[in-house]
């Protein structure tokens, strides 16, 4: 299909870098992220809660552009039958009727009716942000395997990986989200032993997963921190797109100089702009309890291998 939607897909478990990651992408030129764009239909045109940009989604001019034209408004989408239709498809436990949607021929009628709307959803966002590439930093892999079927959308897959303890220890903090409006909310909290589980149930699905698809690539996120430049170019690359030393100004010492941006759900850190720095939070070393650590450890011992990482001491680029 000449009209098909590139689709840079961040995928991989949450806490992982994925954000300041996908934000760094989102400043190439012809790049645009969207944020976690799975959520659009319950955060964002439902509850309508904060954009990237500081304005609530149904009044941010770039996300009510998008809903005109793909489909002459929020409301006419019917965002409630849309999450009823992901949750009936988007789902972990769905994936091989995702990769085989043949098995079933009613779940081969509900993935029809999601994969249409969102291949106008993608198309709308291509049209009005003027970007050949949209950047969606969702992560959940029943996503990715549901746009997989989008025929309109050319799928490219980047699996980011990181440390299980750092990730342990990340999903163990108290963080508020900043784009709840209304009332207060904080994103999860997961016990040791179930993350160390999730780290590597998820890691592992990828895997699977980038196997079927092909266009697709892993990356440990401390190498992105350690090389940033040389690690956008190369993401650039399976998107298609060839970037030049000059594209890569925001880059600095430091870490990176960050716009504004229209996302959709993420980390809280979407909302910064301006100079961020770039670094491997690695306070788990100091302040993870070695009880914590030692779990965490053993029970994703054979991934942290099978990507590179040490048990012990730091690991290398």
């Amino acid at each position: 299909m000449v009209d098909r939607v590139r689709v840079l897909y961040i995928g991989g478990l949450g806490r992982s870098g994925s954000t300041v990651l996908s934000r760094a992408l989102g400043e190439l030129p012809g790049f645009f992220h969207v944020g976690e764009l799975v959520f659009l239909w319950s955060r964002g045109a439902t509850r309508n809660e904060l954009c990237g940009c500081g304005s609530r989604f149904l009044d941010c001019p770039f996300w009510t552009d998008v809903g005109k034209r793909a489909f002459g408004g929020w409301e006419a989408a019917d965002p409630s039958r849309v999450a009823a239709l992901q949750h009936e498809v988007d789902r972990t436990r769905y994936l091989p009727q995702l990769l085989r949607p043949g098995l079933s021929r009613d779940f081969r009628r509900r993935l029809g009716e999601l994969t249409a709307l969102l291949g106008r959803l993608y198309a709308a966002i291509q049209e009005v942000s003027g970007c050949s590439v949209v950047v969606d930093s969702s992560k959940h892999v029943s996503y990715a395997a549901t746009l997989r079927q989008v025929p309109s959308v050319d799928l490219r897959l980047l699996h980011v990986i990181r440390d299980s303890r750092g990730v342990a220890h990340s999903w163990a903090k108290k963080v508020k989200r900043p784009d709840v409006v209304e009332g207060e909310s904080y994103m999860a909290k997961i016990p040791v032993p179930k993350l160390a589980a999730r780290w590597t149930a998820f890691n592992g699905l990828f895997d699977v997963l980038r196997l079927v698809h092909g266009d697709a690539m892993g990356l440990r996120y401390e190498r992105f921190v350690a090389e940033p430049a040389a690690t956008l170019t190369r993401i650039a690359a399976l998107a298609g797109r060839e970037i030049r030393p000059a594209d890569l100004d925001f880059v600095q010492d430091a870490g990176l100089r960050l716009s504004a941006e229209h996302s959709v759900s993420g980390n809280p850190m979407r909302f910064t702009s301006g100079p961020v720095p770039l670094r491997v939070d690695d306070a788990w070393r100091s302040a993870m309890a070695p009880g914590d650590r030692a779990v965490v450890t053993a029970l994703t011992t054979p991934g942290m291998l099978r990507y590179g990482y040490r048990l012990r001491g730091k690991t290398t680029r």
